[in-house]
């Protein structure tokens, strides 16, 4: 398992658009989905890694308590279902029904969108405001796998919190850390490694 840390992709981007399936419903999700939307949070996740596995409750909070807010959230898999197999589109869908998501989950079978979001590792957080400007990416809170820390979603929830009240979003933020995007042989972008 390598450890690996988001790119920080520079605050004020503007999100990149996309097309992928969602694997519950089959319905091809793209940004103007979120159009009207207080804000949009981008999420690169995954079934098999230990880094998503200890936090995936608390992503079906944040759908729960913010979704209703007026808050667009997107999960996505990006990684090679060659060599991992318990993130084909079937087994995500397992996945989504089981932690009750109640926002889209999107396959990216090209790699193409974690490329254009600069993701690097799993799980990856891209918050975006009502105009789809990045105001915010990094980790979910300080908690990991191996360091007893409660999962909470604190630094994600402060951000969105913040966007959901008008107020500015600290540029000081932590990368997430989790496992590398499986990429395809090949396939890796010019960040990774």
């Amino acid at each position: 398992m390598a450890l690996t840390e988001s790119t920080m992709l520079t605050l004020a981007t503007t999100a990149p658009n996309f097309q992928l399936p969602d694997v519950v419903s089959g319905e091809i999700i793209s940004l103007s989905k979120f159009d009207n939307k207080k804000a949009l949070l981008v999420m690169f996740i995954c079934r098999h890694c230990p880094f998503v596995k200890h936090v995936q409750l608390e992503l079906s909070k944040i759908g729960k308590d913010y979704v209703p807010k007026d808050v667009g959230i997107v999960a996505i898999s990006s990684n090679n279902i060659e060599t991992h197999p318990d993130d084909a589109p079937d087994k995500l869908k397992e996945m989504a029904l089981e932690l009750g998501f109640n926002f889209p989950y999107c396959f990216d079978g090209t790699q193409e969108v974690a490329k254009s979001y600069t993701a690097a590792c799993t799980p990856d957080f891209f918050l975006f405001d009502a105009d789809y400007k990045l105001v915010y990416r990094g980790q979910l809170d300080d908690s990991r796998p191996s360091n007893e820390k409660l999962v909470t979603g604190s630094d994600l929830r402060v951000a969105i919190e913040a966007i959901l009240a008008g107020k500015n979003i600290r540029e000081e933020q932590k990368p997430s850390m989790g496992c590398n995007i499986k990429w395809k042989s090949g396939n890796e972008p010019y960040y990774f490694g």
